[in-house]
């Protein structure tokens, strides 16, 4: 036993000063989880990123890097929008617009003020038009008039916006009762994209269809 014994002290002597076994990926993620949970953050938030890493077959290093920053947009995602009962899919979005590039003072005026049903699509759309090089404040403007018109209008807005960055209008528009004089009429056929959920879906739960960091 003895000189077992030496070879461990030997072994513990040469170590680096303060050297620390690294936690796993395993361990990374299970800290995670614990740290959402400890700041009220639904952990199934986090879950669905791991199990979407998972089932793509990304490496477990590379997906505990993708929850961990998740988390961190979510942290800065809850401080934004206060704590005025927002569900998981609202948070969700929240963090996906921190991540475009959406302002959390912006975040916070469209969390307060858009009706409960429809904050998840207010904020994607919001999101859709700061990735497309809007600034904040204007995109803002652009979803508050939207939302005043009611819930398609707020469907509508990215396809629009889109529209008219392309300097084109929806063809069906122009064939369409609300076409003026010219071609000139308002896009009501215009769709938004497949990320604009619909009034009040997917409340209450995670967000399935984000796709893992990698």
């Amino acid at each position: 036993m003895k000189p077992v014994f030496l070879a461990t002290l030997l072994l513990a002597l040469l170590a680096p000063a303060g050297a620390v076994a690294q936690p796993g990926p395993e361990q990374r993620i299970e800290a995670a989880r614990r740290r959402a949970a400890e700041m009220q953050i639904p952990v199934a938030l986090l879950d669905s990123k791991v199990a979407e890493g998972r089932a793509k077959g990304i490496p477990e290093a590379r997906i505990a890097g993708a929850v961990e920053h998740r988390l961190e947009l979510l942290a800065r995602a809850r401080q934004a929008m206060g704590a005025r009962g927002v569900a998981p899919a609202d948070l969700s979005m929240g963090a996906d617009a921190l991540e475009a590039g959406v302002t959390p003072a912006v975040l916070n005026t469209l969390a307060a003020q858009a009706p409960a049903p429809q904050r998840a699509m207010a904020i994607a759309v919001l999101s859709q038009l700061v990735r497309a090089g809007e600034a904040s404040e204007q995109a803002l403007a652009r979803v508050r008039a939207a939302m005043s018109r009611g819930p398609d209008a707020l469907r509508e807005l990215p396809g629009e916006a889109a529209a008219a960055r392309s300097g084109q209008q929806d063809p069906a528009a122009s064939r369409s009762p609300n076409a003026t004089p010219g071609g000139r009429g308002k896009p009501s056929d215009a769709g938004p994209p497949a990320s604009v959920p619909a009034p009040g879906e997917g409340r209450g739960r995670g967000r399935s269809r984000e796709n893992t960091k990698t």
